[in-house]
């Protein structure tokens, strides 16, 4: 890995752990719905920015219910939940049981292909179990029926996650991830403009939160994507994902330090028990390069007969 990716790789892990700690602030005062409003729609907005300098616009309207299925998996159905548990559990916990998603796709991909998961996947998804067990059993947090309903929440986040991924490889193989991540959080903003009017902020926001939610936006989810294709670009997708390890202990690192949220042996036992799972159901065997032929002697090309070539056929076989 050379030192660049190692860094952005550093970065995008950091960037995307500290969103559970910006939705943590933001999510008791503008509510989960408006909170994730301002955050797509001002992230949608940096991209399409970013996209204008670089010449790679989405064009929404070719594809708009590609984009819009996109955009409710990626990101507003899945931002809204999160935000919904971090109204009861610790974004530490948040970020923790966000990294389960792997976990997810595993058994989306498998149902899909109708394919048997292997032992080492199988045994990992167990494990992952176990390890959510842990995290919720053993955890500082009082148990009780909304504390369960906002873990419930955080893993159908990361189904949603998960849905998104499988239907990213459907929908838009080609696509330019630039492309993608901004009709994907600008049709999230369209699908949650209604519902956010709806349900507006709680109270006014004080200059800390506005601040939380514009860095929820620019950094962590703007910059964090346009970083992360990056390194898709430079290290391919299965070294990009590697990022999957890092950000539940930047979440865990960021809570701790800075909200002071409590911190018990059962988390980073949990937290062990979980990345290990992700690693035993992640694929990391290298895509394939197409064979190379053996150097030999270019033939020339016959000329044809131009009678062989009808007007208005040139170049067709």
């Amino acid at each position: 890995m050379a030192v660049i990716d190692f860094v952005y790789l550093l970065a995008v892990g950091a960037l995307w752990g500290a969103s559970f700690l910006f939705m943590r602030e933001a999510a008791p005062v503008l509510g989960p719905v408006s909170m994730t409003e301002a955050r797509v729609l001002l992230a949608g907005l940096a991209l399409l920015a970013v996209g204008l300098l670089l010449r790679k616009v989405p064009d929404i309207r070719r594809d708009l219910g590609g984009f819009l299925i996109l955009g409710a998996l990626m990101a507003a159905f899945p931002f809204t939940l999160i935000g919904v548990a971090e109204l009861e559990i610790t974004a530490s916990l948040a970020a923790i049981l966000n990294a389960t998603t792997p976990l997810f796709a595993l058994a989306v991909t498998a149902v899909r292909r109708r394919v048997r998961p292997s032992g080492p996947q199988i045994a990992g998804v167990l494990l992952g179990v176990a390890g959510v067990a842990v995290l919720v059993g053993l955890g500082p947090l009082h148990i009780d029926g909304m504390m369960l309903l906002a873990v419930g929440a955080s893993l159908l986040a990361a189904l949603f996650y998960a849905l998104g991924g499988v239907y990213t490889k459907i929908r838009f193989p080609d696509t330019h991830p630039l492309v993608t991540a901004t009709g994907q959080n600008l049709a999230a903003a369209a699908i949650l403009l209604v519902p956010s009017l709806a349900l507006p902020p709680r109270e006014t926001p004080s200059g800390g939160i506005v601040l939380s939610v514009v860095t929820l936006a620019l950094a962590s989810t703007a910059l964090g994507f346009f970083l992360f294709f990056r390194l898709v670009t430079r290290m391919g997708p299965t070294g990009a994902l590697s990022v999957t390890f890092l950000v539940p202990l930047f979440g865990l690192l960021w809570g701790t330090a800075f909200l002071g949220e409590p911190l018990s042996w059962s988390m980073p036992f949990g937290m062990a028990m979980v990345l290990a799972a992700v690693f035993l159901v992640t694929d990391r065997r290298p895509t394939p390069s197409p064979p190379v032929p053996a150097p030999g002697p270019v033939p020339a090309p016959a000329e044809a007969p131009a009678a062989a070539v009808p007007d208005g056929d040139h170049g067709k076989p």
